[in-house]
């Protein structure tokens, strides 16, 4: 008779270093506003201090790092589990990323990302839970539940043009692809029950999905 151990959960080997984060902000959005012919819209809706999240759409392999470098204040990411291996595991470390088990309730990383909202920082997610349409058609209880349980407001933010920058594929973006960032008025949940009860926490859910696909909707619209 034999047992398959469960896989082993990746985690970050490296410890934060404030200064290669600020160094990889800095060159990070250097690069990408040399490379991309990008546009950074509404970034005055990210609130100077309190906890913050950051709710992406996810439709291009370069929305994380965009989030990274651009966010008016440093943000800790939730990053998929499958880049902390080998090196890029003390790296995602040196840069406060947080693994996401994806597929799986995964309580070691919204327990991390609450610590990050708790101590009055900012915290990126991409509620979508992985690359796709990027049309927000569905999104993870986790952003809601953080949100609820922090009292952080949530501010949408809309990322147009990175799937076409930088396909499926290809290594490198294309020269002076058009990408747009644009943050949208911060969101502030009001809980419509006990909000660590699960009923209450998928109406949280629901009720922000539909402003972010509001947010996104618009300035679709105003991309096209």
């Amino acid at each position: 008779m034999t047992s398959t151990a469960a896989p082993a959960r990746r985690r970050a080997t490296g410890t934060p270093k404030p200064a290669v984060i600020t160094g990889v902000r800095l060159v990070g959005s250097g690069l990408a506003r040399s490379v991309l012919r990008l546009r950074v819209e509404g970034a005055h809706h990210v609130p100077a201090s309190g906890p913050v999240l950051l709710a992406g759409n996810h439709s291009g392999v370069l929305d994380g790092p965009l989030v990274f470098f651009l966010s008016p204040r440093r943000a800790t990411l939730l990053t998929k589990s499958e880049v902390f291996v080998g090196v890029w595991a003390r790296m995602c470390g040196w840069l406060a990323l947080i693994p996401v088990h994806r597929g799986q309730p995964d309580r070691a990383a919204l327990k991390a990302g609450l610590d990050v909202l708790q101590a009055g920082g900012v915290l990126g997610v991409f509620p979508e839970g992985t690359r796709g349409s990027g049309s927000f058609e569905s999104v993870a209880d986790g952003l809601a539940y953080l949100a609820l349980r922090s009292g952080a407001v949530v501010v949408p933010i809309a990322v147009h043009g990175t799937a076409a920058a930088l396909p499926r594929g290809r290594a490198v973006p294309r020269l002076r692809a058009p990408v747009r960032v644009v943050y949208g008025a911060p969101i502030t949940l009001t809980p419509t029950g006990d909000p660590r009860a699960r009923s209450t926490v998928r109406d949280a859910a629901e009720h922000l999905r539909l402003a972010l696909v509001d947010h996104l909707q618009g300035t679709t619209r105003e991309h096209s």
